[in-house]
């Protein structure tokens, strides 16, 4: 049971990546001059060169073909769609009439960034296919949806991070984020006949590279937060409520996602796609976009915090749903 238990997490991706994260974390926690702006590494420098690369090899990764192909089921992406980037912010809406101190601290500006931010793509692709559901569809809506993010997540910031940061520039920050991702995406995606097999080839390396940028980014964004001792305002209690927040957060978003499915009439396969896809949301591009949203770095450590602790939760929790559905499934044919 532990032993099956292991595996679905680690196709998750939480494996010893996670642990990598929090160890990034205790480490920025015991050294922080190494990764802040003014160290001699130039880390933060490195950092954002290697998100270019991510998303260069990540739409290289991307076939068109598939994406035209998978253009056929819009109600079911619209769901989706409409989930990731409407109902989550409404939801964050609603909770902050009842904790409405706590969304005032940059915590609180962390729960309204992850409500923001697209659905992932790896995680949802594999917890989909654990359970059987629609994998070309989980497919097309993870890589829509990570490219509508490039523009609905800072126009959905713009106004909060615009009162919390002086000088905040939207059309900025959105062509910053056209030239840092959106455009290796698009050079990717045009070379994908040439690098597509190349870059499947080494789909291994590739992945230890993005998260060793992700973790570079985490170290470094940490770094400058408890360089300018950022986290000392905050309590314990504070922590196990945005954990609990959280938790409250992906059970709803995840119930509702399959009851709005099965009153839609989807076929299982495609009500698994919604659920699982409509209830997550990415740590990469999280991690990435808040590099260049968040002009003051020291801010960027605390807002990933709701994010990394949903992370944590919707692999933990949703690969446990996944595997079964998916030994249901199994059991029924």
């Amino acid at each position: 049971m532990i032993k099956r238990l292991n595996s679905t997490l680690s196709k998750a991706g939480l494996n010893a990546f996670f642990f990598l994260m929090i160890g990034a974390i205790f480490l920025a926690w015991m050294y922080p001059q190494l990764g802040i702006r003014e160290s001699p590494l130039h880390l933060p420098l490195i950092a954002g060169y290697g998100v270019s690369l991510i998303f260069f090899f990540y739409g290289a990764k991307l076939s068109p073909e598939s994406l035209l192909k998978g253009l056929v089921k819009w109600r079911l992406h619209l769901v989706v769609q409409l989930s990731t980037f409407v109902l989550f912010p409404l939801i964050i809406v609603v909770m902050r009439l009842f904790f409405s101190d706590y969304f005032s601290t940059n915590l609180g500006l962390g729960v309204f960034y992850l409500a923001a931010l697209p659905s992932t793509v790896s995680s949802s692709v594999v917890l989909v296919s654990i359970a059987r559901g629609n994998i070309a569809a989980a497919i097309f809506n993870a890589s829509i949806s990570s490219i509508l993010g490039i523009f609905i997540t800072p126009l959905i910031m713009s106004d909060i991070i615009g009162k919390t940061q002086f000088g905040f520039d939207i059309g900025h920050t959105i062509f910053q984020l056209c030239l840092q991702v959106l455009l290796p995406v698009v050079v990717g995606l045009l070379l994908h006949k040439k690098l597509g097999e190349w870059v499947s080839s080494y789909k291994k390396t590739l992945g230890n590279f993005d998260q060793l940028i992700i973790l570079l980014i985490v170290y470094t964004s940490f770094c400058e937060s408890f360089s300018d001792d950022m986290f000392s305002s905050f309590s314990f209690s504070q922590i196990f409520v945005l954990g609990a927040l959280m938790l409250t957060l992906f059970l709803f978003v995840f119930a509702l996602m399959n009851q709005l499915s099965i009153w839609m009439g989807f076929k299982r396969e495609d009500r698994i796609t919604v659920i699982f896809c409509g209830s997550k949301k990415s740590l990469v591009q999280g991690v990435v976009m808040g590099k260049v949203l968040f002009h003051e770095q020291a801010v960027l450590g605390v807002v990933l915090l709701p994010l990394m602790i949903y992370h944590f939760l919707q692999l933990l929790i949703g690969s446990t749903i996944a595997k079964l559905m998916g030994k249901k499934e199994n059991d029924q044919i």
